[in-house]
């Protein structure tokens, strides 16, 4: 492709260490498709519990409302890295754009619950191909010598989007309807549609390699079946479940059987390029962006609920209480990125992994009255670690790859941050619900609910958790106390899976790296 060829990096190396102003405007085209489908995740989960009473449907029938999306994005993901080559990247992205978009009005004029849930799997389907397409999009525009800093500017809508999407969603349903959490992507959608058609680069597409039909028919299907069993898990309760074991198993059966078809040499361009593996910068950075993503997405589900169900904050406002890890993440980032394609991403990631460590150990201690100065000190202190992990992290993977790679590239990373992040959510709910399971006073506090004002009932509640009448009088301020020892708890899960990411982020590059050629290494 041209547009591969004509990168500011490559052909200006005099202006390596800033961002001319072309490379800005794509990389405003690309963040705004970024935050379209990043913010409508979170906008959407503040939105169920309205659904439920909108649709009059259980809490299981709205969560297809998230799950259809994921399930789309996750199908979808893999082919997109041949499709930016073989339709080329402009026009892909316009396609994505316009189909979140139209996804997004068709969303907001449903008028059933079966009709929503297919309308996100349309949203899902575009929103799946643009944070790839993004990645490919901004590396070859920069070129390997500034992919940190676009990294870095890519990362705006990946951590602030978790964080400011409750706020939006919560403002949104309380001012107006729960239609217009869908709507504003119309405008936002149309502007970003006009933005990419006058600043990116034409296609100048290359003779089209050929599809990869088999490794469509294993991997696609196989990923969302994968998923959809992680996603079945918080529902369950358990992994056992045959609702969660026979897609999970059958999921991964399928994504095995992709990999030897992928690796064949008869297999000339398969459907993800799995001999990106031998690139040993692309591999450990996969690793670390893998446990990374599950301990951060899950981790990252406590927060919210630790306000609402134990400090009893509403939704806007526990969107506000999250912003200090935004505000954290936004002053360390655009350092980071700089530094990462000066010094290598290895040492910022190092220290980054190990502040949110600090701030994650700050939350095992929290209890049901804990300081906010406390608490918001501590996110503030994640946020800082955060700006300096993920997007170095991303820059590692992609800094070495080829112009022609780099969507493949993309693809794989894209691939393993949703595997990740779904992993991690389900870990995590599980986690949270069998603490509080076992949790003495909140098992208590549900006898107690369901006894009611039956007096013999209430009696037999006391005796069987070996309550006091003094107990009984104060058992909502026992029950939060012990929901707050239960979140406590489950945050020692969190820090030490994050510091378990130190050990394949020992392993980054710690100086700048070089651009190398792994088709060289295939074979190809």
């Amino acid at each position: 492709m041209t547009d591969t060829q004509t990168q500011p990096g490559a052909t200006q190396p005099e202006h390596s260490d800033k961002l001319d102003k072309g490379v800005l405007m794509v990389a405003g085209v690309v963040v705004l498709g970024a935050i379209m489908s990043i913010l409508d995740i979170t906008v959407v989960s503040v939105a169920l519990n309205t659904f439920q009473e909108e649709f009059n449907a259980t809490a299981a029938e709205v969560a297809w409302t998230m799950t259809a999306y994921t399930l789309a994005l996750a199908s979808v993901i893999p082919l997109t890295g041949w499709a930016a080559d073989r339709f080329g990247t402009k026009r892909l992205y316009l396609l994505a754009v316009a189909l979140f978009t139209a996804g997004s009005v068709l969303c907001a004029a449903a008028t059933s619950l079966e009709m929503l849930v297919l309308f996100r799997v349309l949203q899902g389907l575009g929103g799946g191909m643009l944070m790839p397409l993004g990645m490919t999009i901004l590396t070859r525009a920069a070129g390997p010598e500034r992919v940190g800093r676009v990294m870095a500017v890519l990362g705006i809508p990946m951590l602030l989007g978790p964080i400011f999407g409750p706020i939006l969603g919560g403002a949104l349903i309380e001012s107006a309807s729960w239609h217009w959490i869908f709507l504003i992507n119309l405008p936002i959608g149309i502007a970003a549609i006009v933005y990419a058609w006058i600043v990116l680069p034409k296609d100048d597409v290359e003779p089209s390699e050929t599809f990869d039909w088999v490794g469509m028919l294993l991997l696609s299907p196989g990923l969302a079946a994968f998923l959809f069993g992680v996603s079945s898990i918080p529902e369950e309760g358990t992994a056992m479940a045959p609702k969660v074991l026979v897609p999970m198993i059958l999921g991964a059966v399928l994504i095995a059987a992709f990999v030897p078809w992928a690796l064949a040499k008869r297999n000339i361009h398969p459907l993800v390029e799995l001999r990106l593996f031998q690139n040993r910068n692309l591999t450990v950075a996969i690793i670390a962006m893998t446990l990374f993503a599950i301990a951060f997405f899950g981790a990252s589900l406590l927060f919210p609920l630790y306000f609402i169900q134990v400090r009893g904050e509403g939704t806007l406002a526990t969107g506000w209480l999250l912003a200090p890890q935004g505000v954290g993440a936004m002053i360390t980032m655009p350092i980071a990125g700089i530094l990462a394609d000066r010094i290598g991403p290895g040492k910022i990631v190092l220290v980054g992994i190990t502040v949110i460590t600090v701030g994650m150990a700050m939350f095992t201690q929290i209890g049901a009255d804990t300081s906010y100065v406390y608490i918001l000190g501590a996110l503030f202190i994640m946020g800082l670690g955060m700006g300096g992990t993920m997007m170095p992290i991303m820059t590692a993977a992609l800094a070495t790859l080829t112009a022609h790679n780099v969507a493949r590239g993309s693809t794989l990373l894209n691939i393993t941050q949703q595997v990740a992040a779904s992993i991690g959510t389900a870990l995590f709910s599980v986690i949270l619900t069998n603490e509080l399971k076992d949790s003495r006073f909140v098992s208590a506090g549900a006898a107690l609910a369901e006894a009611g004002a039956d007096q013999s009932a209430v009696a037999a509640v006391l005796e069987r958790f070996g309550l006091s009448q003094e107990q009984l009088a104060n058992i909502e301020a026992l029950i939060t106390s012990d929901m707050a020892d239960a979140f406590a708890t489950v945050f020692i899960v969190a820090t030490i899976l994050v510091a378990c990411c130190l050990i394949p982020a020992a392993f980054l590059p710690r100086k700048k790296v070089a651009p190398v050629d792994p088709t060289a290494m295939m074979g190809h």
